[in-house]
């Protein structure tokens, strides 16, 4: 049942390009190549465990969530811009 302009299936089809997106971001983000022996910041030995479970790896245990801690600081959600702020 189409609605206004749009076609039978846009907002599912909005709705797939939307996690296409999304996932292509998320594996852009992924570690490529080689994966490191030691740490790229702080020179710690990557276990082998590791390193085979996450191929290209490039930061021990501490960095890595040392970083994500980080990254999760600056995600870029605009809270002006959602529903919760403009209604209180």
């Amino acid at each position: 049942m189409a609605s206004g302009w749009a076609g039978d299936g846009a907002v599912q089809d909005q709705i797939d390009a939307t996690v296409s997106d999304a996932i292509r971001r998320a594996q852009s983000r992924l570690p490529q190549g080689p994966a490191l022996t030691h740490c790229a910041e702080c020179g710690a030995d990557i276990p082998e465990a590791r390193r085979q479970a996450i191929p290209g790896v490039r930061l021990c245990v501490a960095c890595q969530e040392a970083s994500d801690r980080t990254v999760a600081q600056f995600s870029g959600y605009n809270r002006r811009g959602s529903k919760d702020s403009q209604l209180r």
